[in-house]
């Protein structure tokens, strides 16, 4: 499975001298494309406040048409309809912006995602689950990952077979309550995209950098359960120490890991 890492939104989060990008992943499958997250869509610039909310002031998009998915398929060579599938890691407003662009595609997502967004409990939720990106109605296909199989040591887990076999829908739960990791098989080596279960490397690999204090400010504010968000920082940091080869993992806003896994596929 060809698998190409795009940036399908930059933004400038303050005292975040890296910025954050919007890691999405476009999947080319036997039965046509697919997108893991689809990045700030060609609506947001025209509608900010309907679509993205008062977070925009802090995390300062840039709203770049050159930016967003559909342009960068287009770019590729393929027409929008060529997307037939999306799936969603959380359903706020970075993963979900570029929904509307792809209004054919049907959005996967766990079930416990799926009522969270449309029936929002906390104030917090319904401040990150606005309805302006999922105004067009899209067609939203709910999974439970607990009837899965699990994947690595992931109990709730499930391949999505729908799409492809090697696509698999992880329940990583903490950031939101129905967040999601996706695993992928690309025959070489599988790929884990881990949405916002963490925001910058440092919080997983070891290293000695520390993360932005602004951006895990962000983080703990906005989870919906902080104890399960530790937890998988600590599930992650696990399988990041295993230096395992024949796994790549990311997430979806670090400047630093798409780059990395860019250079990995050009290289």
């Amino acid at each position: 499975m060809k698998v190409h890492h795009l940036n399908c939104g930059t933004m400038r989060p303050f005292g975040a001298p890296d910025g954050l990008v919007c890691h999405v992943l476009l999947l080319e499958t036997d039965a046509g494309l697919a997108l893991v997250d689809s990045g700030l869509g060609l609506r947001d610039k025209i509608e900010p406040a309907k679509r993205f909310g008062q977070a925009r002031f802090f995390v300062r998009p840039a709203f770049s048409d050159t930016e967003t998915a559909v342009r960068q398929v287009h770019a590729l060579g393929y027409d929008p309809p060529d997307v037939r599938y999306i799936v969603l890691t959380p359903v706020h407003a970075d993963p979900v912006g570029g929904l509307a662009d792809f209004p054919t595609a049907r959005v996967h997502l766990t079930a416990a995602e799926a009522d969270a967004a449309l029936h929002p409990l906390t104030a917090v939720e319904k401040g990150r689950y606005l309805p302006g990106p999922r105004s067009h109605n899209p067609i939203l296909v709910r999974h439970d990952p607990g009837t899965g199989d699990g994947w690595r040591g992931f109990a709730a887990a499930l391949e999505l077979t729908d799409i492809a076999e090697g696509v698999v829908l992880v329940s990583l739960p903490g950031h939101t309550r129905g967040h999601a990791a996706v695993a992928v098989n690309t025959g070489n080596r599988w790929l884990l995209h881990v949405g916002d279960a963490f925001y910058h490397h440092a919080q997983i690999d070891g290293s000695d950098q520390k993360p932005p204090r602004s951006l895990q400010a962000m983080e703990r504010l906005i989870a919906v359960d902080w104890n399960k968000v530790q937890d998988n920082h600590a599930r992650l940091t696990e399988l990041w120490a295993t230096g395992d080869e024949n796994l790549r993992l990311f997430n979806a806003h670090d400047p630093t890991l798409l780059a990395r896994a860019q250079a990995a596929t050009t290289a």
